[in-house]
């Protein structure tokens, strides 16, 4: 089942026991779970279109992956039928000078969508609690505290009408050793190979560490996190596409009607 992907607020996590390989809740194999991919897409076209139409309510989908999880993958295949106009992709890299003299959430509020809007973080504001403890790159009280910022800057987005669904794609150490050699031997791929990400991933048990607090910490009732198997491309596009068509649902956003 798909819901066996939600981290319910409040529960413990074990990344180690949710399997990157399995695909629960798949309507089969994978030829039988891309033959939906058509219906899917057009379903969840026509719920954006309406909630650009609505322009009462937006939405944040926040992707945060190991690299090579799919992150941009993910992007380009669940939302290639969205309407351009209401759609947006905003991607966190390291802060400039001017935004790293501000608070971590200045530069992200500003990106936040706009009513009728989805809006997609290629990264996002938790990379201020993931990168940085990693790496030590703040005193850990600073990043302790940042939990409760983020929950509450979460709460305020969706007060004012924002809904918000949040993915890790969790792919496993030796599936993503796999896709960094293709992107080293590949010379179509070679554009994306960097060496900073063999790097980071000597970091891996820190990173896995970091993704199970934050899961832990900021997995709200307003902003649940889903933990997506990334082994299988084409399993991790139906499972998002899945749940936010499920989301877009529950919105339920509305055409205006016509004044009398």
């Amino acid at each position: 089942m798909v819901t066996s992907l939600v981290v319910h607020p409040g529960s413990s996590v074990d990344l180690r026991k949710r399997d990157p390989g399995s695909t629960p809740g798949a309507p089969g194999s994978r030829e039988e779970t891309e033959a939906v991919f058509d219906a899917q897409h057009l379903r969840i076209a026509e719920l954006q279109e309406r909630l650009w139409a609505e322009c009462a309510r937006g939405l944040l989908v926040v992707l945060q992956a190991m690299d090579t999880a799919g992150k941009d993958g993910t992007i380009r295949h669940v939302f290639r039928g969205f309407n351009p106009s209401g759609t947006r992709v905003a991607a966190f890299r390291a802060p400039t000078e001017i935004e790293a003299a501000h608070d971590f959430l200045w530069r992200v509020h500003a990106q936040a969508p706009r009513a009728g809007e989805v809006v997609v973080f290629n990264r996002s504001h938790y990379e201020d609690v993931i990168v940085t403890r990693v790496h030590h790159l703040v005193p850990a009280h600073v990043v302790e505290g940042r939990y409760e910022h983020i929950n509450a800057f979460e709460r305020l987005l969706y007060d004012e009408g924002t809904h918000i669904v949040k993915f890790l794609l969790h792919i496993s150490y030796e599936e993503q050793g796999k896709r960094l050699e293709e992107r080293r031997t590949d010379p179509l791929k070679h554009w994306k190979f960097k060496q900073a990400d063999v790097a980071e991933r000597e970091h891996w048990d820190d990173y896995q560490a970091a993704f199970t607090t934050m899961l832990e910490k900021t997995s709200t009732e307003h902003a649940l996190w889903h933990v997506i198997p990334a082994d299988h491309k084409w399993y991790r596009n139906w499972a998002v596409t899945e749940i936010l068509l499920r989301v877009l649902d529950g919105i339920n956003p509305q055409y205006p009607t016509t004044a009398g």
